[in-house]
């Protein structure tokens, strides 16, 4: 059959310019070139991958780098692919049932099991909110001296802002996020040309996986728990389940395929930044013999002396649009939970007062920012199988999924991820615990 003649009416329920282009492009009826036919399907990664590029990874990237130089850019690579396969499988659900992740879980499990979910997933949120508060607030700090406790109050108001556009549509916010993400990805590709690192070096330690000592595997787990979010994974099957609905079976699989470019380009930019901030560090810190340099603030007065002032202030731009968009995006993911766990909502303007408080509270009482920033992304790879193990589940069962139900192969893969996280996670509870390991 046609597959322009077996589309009807109700095959895309928004009447959304995007969602019009969409359409076009589905149907095979667009003319426009290669770029134009993929805008239309771009955004909802994007603003999943700001996840995986927070102020946690600057701490975890930095403090690797500095300790251990190449060593753990392996980890980096290994953890962008178990990102991608994850954001796949999330996207691939909200496209195929046109519910989120935390929606399934409410309708397929015991309402105790759900609520112990909930309060799992809030206190992963509350972590990675400090994560993103503290890194925006420590990027207006070192960029123009304001006392973190107010720098903390103004990362407050424009994430009120930002959180703001999403009355307007879906597309203002995936715009704001994406240029923010920009920012990043061109402040390190500056910091990159600037250090001049040794490139066949690079290339031999992001596929060869090493580790030197028990010290170098917390580190690389940390640094896990920073790239591949839970959070993130929640929120993405929110942003694909009703963005472009799509009933023909045929038009479903190249709506997913679309979703899969989409995955690839943000997760791939989220790399680059990620294995930028490690061979910055590396190169600049490690190399000099400064490996003891473990905060945020120690490496941006650090740069300077090393690359030269406009270095320092490249790297605190960086943090900065950093902050400020994770931030939001995690503020979005809360509501997405609560929303999904507990079919209740609240006011994102609630939310966000209500997540301040942890984050001025460590500023308060002047707590070391960066560690409190590699702690927060400890906690959020144990967070990880409550998001992976159910994403699982509901993405290889043929009822929900239909036509995009997981092949074999995606499922054993999965899988495997899973059964590692749970291993280093384990591993990392008898280290910090019983070793009296610190990270």
């Amino acid at each position: 059959m046609d597959n322009k003649k077996s589309i009807d009416k109700n095959d895309l329920s928004t009447d959304s310019k995007t969602a019009r282009n969409a359409k076009e492009v589905l149907t095979g009826n667009s003319k426009k070139n290669i770029f134009a036919r993929l805008l239309p399907f771009m955004g909802p990664a994007f603003i999943a991958s700001v996840a995986y590029m927070d102020p946690g990874n600057f701490a975890t990237n930095i403090q690797g780098g500095a300790k251990f130089g190449l060593e753990l850019l392996w980890v980096i690579v290994a953890s962008n692919l178990i990102a991608m396969l994850l954001q796949t499988l999330s996207a691939k659900l909200g496209i195929a049932t046109g519910k989120n992740l935390a929606e399934h879980c409410r309708d397929h499990y015991p309402k105790g099991i759900v609520w112990m979910m909930w309060v799992v997933a809030e206190l992963v949120a509350i972590a990675t909110d400090l994560a993103e508060f503290l890194g925006a607030a420590l990027g207006f700090n070192l960029l123009f001296g304001i006392p973190l406790i107010w720098a903390g109050l103004i990362t407050a108001v424009i994430t009120f802002m930002i959180l703001g556009l999403e009355k307007y549509g879906f597309r203002p916010i995936e715009a704001v996020i994406t240029a923010f993400v920009g920012v990043v990805g061109l402040s390190y590709l500056i910091e990159i040309l600037i250090v001049k690192p040794n490139w066949g070096s690079v290339a031999y330690h992001m596929v060869v996986p090493q580790f030197s000592n028990t010290e170098s595997i917390l580190l690389a787990t940390a640094i896990l728990g920073a790239t591949v979010m839970p959070h993130a994974i929640f929120l993405h099957s929110s942003l694909t389940k009703d963005r472009i609905v799509v009933s023909n079976p045929k038009l479903l699989k190249k709506l997913f395929k679309y979703e899969i470019v989409d995955v690839v380009v943000a997760m791939g930019a989220a790399s680059f930044i990620n294995m930028a901030m490690l061979i910055m560090a590396a190169s600049t810190f490690h190399n000099s013999g400064l490996t003891n340099v473990g905060t945020i603030q120690e490496a941006h007065r650090t740069l300077q002396p090393l690359l030269g002032s406009a270095s320092q202030y490249i790297f605190a731009i960086s943090l900065l649009a950093s902050g400020l968009s994770s931030s939001s995006v995690g503020t979005m993911a809360g509501q997405v939970m609560m929303q999904g766990f507990l079919h209740k909502h609240i006011p994102a303007w609630i939310r966000r007062l209500v997540t301040i408080f942890p984050s001025l509270l460590v500023i308060s009482l002047q707590l070391d920012p960066t560690r409190t920033l590699v702690l927060s992304q400890v906690l959020l790879s144990f967070g990880l199988p409550f998001a992976i193990f159910p994403l699982i589940q509901f993405t290889r069962n043929k009822k929900l999924m239909g036509e995009l139900v997981n092949k074999p192969i995606t499922t054993f893969l999965a899988s495997l991820v899973a059964g590692l996280v749970i291993m280093l996670n384990f591993f990392l509870i008898f280290e910090l615990i019983i070793g009296g390991s610190h990270v």
